[in-house]
């Protein structure tokens, strides 16, 4: 089972005007009209995809990755491409509806959201092709191909940089629910920092609540409940709220000088907590898109294909081009030989050499 994306049900930084211009597109894509489209080539082979988000694009890092995917799927095959971006529930189900009107040759969605809504389209609409993308529908179909991640071996890395770095010798994590597929985030990253430093001690905290996906004040509240206890590196996995375990990172260091790191995930969090992200757990759903219309279009649909660290479905931006502007404390200079060690425990796990527990297996 592949554990749903931690990324924001809406995009963090919205301002008010921006979020009005994206709701009106949003409600022109439920209704098949405007949505983000463009072709390649001449005409080319003239095949189409389209791509359907849970949430609007906006600045959601995460999804930005699979519109980049689904326009070099287009590219690729000298096609075209439209993205439909959802907001709800029913906006979700109208751009689907709309896709499957169009009938292009592959329509890819992203998110656990879509689940049941594509099994209900793959019955009842048989000969079109879906890609389901970060879940995966119960009942396996013919014209259904799945792509998940292997969480669990990016985090287990960026555990190791923590394990690398930590003073304390204390490291811990934020996660949004204590269950077994949520501890894909926390379980490895205590799992890498022993690996690499044995005698380090990792404690975990949980969000839960009515919204553990969006309560920043609760996440900030176990942050610093961590830090407390002499925790200074810190998985955020608390989805939204991660903006408050940066917050609570950043209010230690004005406070006490020290304060604690921590690590985002799915997209480069560094960007807008500077000084505060020493890396981050990245979800390539653009990688996942590409590959799987392209998997779809040489006739090997109707599979699940997981995507790991050997694939290049996970990473962490310490291991991918231009980290030099990504503002992570991982580029500083000091930390060459960290980078040196994880690219070689990377290396392990890609070829079979280490493996990392699946707290969901």
């Amino acid at each position: 089972m592949s554990l749903p994306s931690l990324r924001t049900r809406t995009s963090l930084r919205l301002t008010a005007a921006t979020v009005g211009a994206v709701l009106l597109a949003t409600g022109c894509n439920a209704a098949a009209k405007n949505g983000d489209s463009g072709k390649n080539g001449d005409g080319g082979s003239g095949k189409s995809f389209t791509l359907v988000t849970p949430d609007p694009v906006a600045q959601n890092e995460f999804l930005k990755l699979a519109v980049s995917g689904v326009k070099a799927a287009a590219k690729a095959h000298d096609g075209s491409q439209k993205v439909f971006q959802s907001s709800d529930t029913d906006s979700r189900q109208q751009n689907v509806a709309s896709a499957v009107d169009s009938a292009p040759d592959v329509i890819a969605l992203v998110g656990f959201e879509f689940a049941d809504i594509v099994a209900q389209q793959a019955e009842a609409h048989p000969k079109q092709q879906f890609l389901l993308v970060d879940a995966c529908t119960k009942k396996t179909y013919k014209n259904v191909t799945c792509a998940v991640f292997r969480e669990h071996e990016a985090v287990f890395l960026a555990g190791a940089e923590a394990g690398l770095l930590t003073r304390s010798k204390k490291v811990g994590a934020v996660d949004v629910l204590d269950t077994p597929q949520f501890r894909r985030y926390s379980e490895p990253f205590a799992a890498g920092a022993k690996k690499v430093r044995p005698g380090v001690r990792s404690r975990t905290l949980f969000v839960g609540g009515q919204s553990p996906f969006n309560d920043a004040a609760r996440a900030k509240d176990q942050a610093a409940t961590l830090a407390s206890g002499g925790v200074d590196q810190v998985m955020a996995a608390a989805a939204a709220g991660n903006t408050g375990v940066f917050q609570a990172a950043k209010a230690g260091k004005s406070a006490h000088g020290k304060g604690f790191q921590a690590y985002g995930v799915d997209a480069n969090q560094c960007l807008t907590s500077p000084g505060e992200v020493v890396d981050n757990v990245l979800k390539k759903t653009d990688v996942a898109v590409e590959k799987g219309i392209g998997q779809i279009l040489d006739g090997k649909g109707g599979t699940t294909v997981s995507y790991g660290l050997k694939e290049g479905g996970m990473s962490l931006t310490g291991l991918e081009p231009g980290l030099a502007d990504s503002k992570c404390l991982i580029a500083e200079p000091d930390n060459d030989d960290v980078l040196a060690r994880v690219k070689k425990l990377r290396d392990d796990i890609a070829a079979g050499k280490l493996t990392v527990d699946d707290p969901a297996a």
